[in-house]
């Protein structure tokens, strides 16, 4: 199977591209913008593998992405290049606007034209999957999941690029046929994710002895999914679903962020016995809450399971264990980042976008 997959040098495309090349046996072409969040060491394990291949370009490039598909001849279009930082769309919706809207346009129209010009055959199996996220459904109340049928309420300027994309995929395949399927996921964390979300920033800020930031009274809740699970229902979903189809992905990992970050400190705790910071807890420090922080997402993923038969491999415990686990083995990684691009400044106070 030959898979063009954009943004695959982000967090969840990078962990699609390892388990889709290294292994399920896919051929894939990773085309990213390689912005901020983009990192290129994440594929340092495929980036000699005979099935993976790179290419640098913007997704909102129509003519290049159109040139790309006929050079590749996918057999599949996996859509995970977006802005995904709420707080960075509280400061700048520009880039959100720009990437995950027009972006999408771009990539749906390109899929179009190469879709329509694949022989019958080639033409019934292709299929156009669309990544997105649980936020674009807003927020719940104490009780319920999202569902597949839940409406679509954003309340951040991330959260409503995302529903403008979902509801432009499902557009083209309802009037133009396009064979497109979207999922929508929870929150992800594990491996190579950015520092700027709150289970890496929390690890990173720990170990380096600095107060852990957590918003308002850190009870929000999010449901957790392991990034390689979220990469296996992927996967599930371009192969089996049919046109037109949407599956939640989530893995009944629901915590509040309070929970989740003396967690993080209790397994500091536990594989540092000698830091000078323990108790890590004693770092966390409560800030002004985020704008408009939704206060519940949890995901309903009984249809995923029932009709595509994945199930996740990980629970939150044991997904949690490994990702603080692989953050202290895995300094060479992290450690350019925390020192270059990004050191765990606080974002989303909308102060920039006031500005501008």
């Amino acid at each position: 199977m030959k898979v063009l997959v954009t943004g695959g040098a982000g967090f969840i495309g990078s962990a699609v591209c390892r388990l889709f090349v290294a292994e399920l046996g896919a051929s894939v072409l990773n085309v990213d913008k390689l912005t901020y969040a983009a990192n290129i060491a994440s594929l340092r394990g495929i980036e000699n593998h005979p099935g993976y291949s790179f290419h640098e370009a913007d997704v909102c490039d129509r003519a290049t992405i159109a040139r790309l598909m006929a050079e590749f001849s996918p057999d599949a279009v996996l859509h995970l290049a977006a802005e995904s930082h709420v707080d960075r769309s509280i400061d700048g919706p520009d880039d959100f606007i720009k990437t995950n809207i027009d972006g999408t346009f771009a990539m749906l129209t390109a899929a179009r034209g190469y879709w329509e010009k694949l022989p019958p055959a080639r033409a019934r199996i292709f299929r156009f999957h669309h990544v997105s996220t649980d936020e674009v459904f807003g927020a719940l109340g104490a009780r319920g999941k999202f569902t597949e049928t839940s409406r679509y309420k954003p309340n951040s300027p991330y959260a409503a690029s995302k529903a403008a994309s979902d509801h432009l995929v499902r557009a083209w395949h309802e009037t133009f046929g396009l064979p497109a399927v979207i999922s929508n996921c929870s929150n992800n964390y594990g491996p190579f994710h950015f520092p700027e979300k709150l289970i890496p920033l929390t690890i990173l800020k720990a170990l380096h002895g600095e107060q852990i930031p957590v918003y308002g009274k850190g009870d929000n809740v999010r449901d957790w999914l392991y990034v390689d699970d979220h990469s296996r229902a992927l996967h599930a979903i371009l192969t089996k679903a049919k046109p037109g189809a949407s599956y939640n992905v989530g893995c009944d990992g629901e915590r509040t962020n309070i929970v989740v970050v003396r967690q993080i400190c209790a397994l500091l705790d536990e594989m540092l016995p000698s830091s000078p910071h323990k108790p890590h807890d004693r770092l966390v420090t409560f800030v002004a809450d985020r704008p408009a922080h939704d206060r519940r997402y949890a995901m309903d993923a009984k249809k995923l399971r029932r009709e595509l038969g994945w199930e996740p491999q990980e629970s939150f415990d044991t997904g949690l264990r490994k990702t603080v686990r692989w953050y202290l083995d895995n300094r060479w990684w992290w450690e350019p980042i925390w020192h270059g691009r990004y050191q765990g400044a606080r974002l989303g106070t909308a102060q920039e976008a006031a500005a501008g």
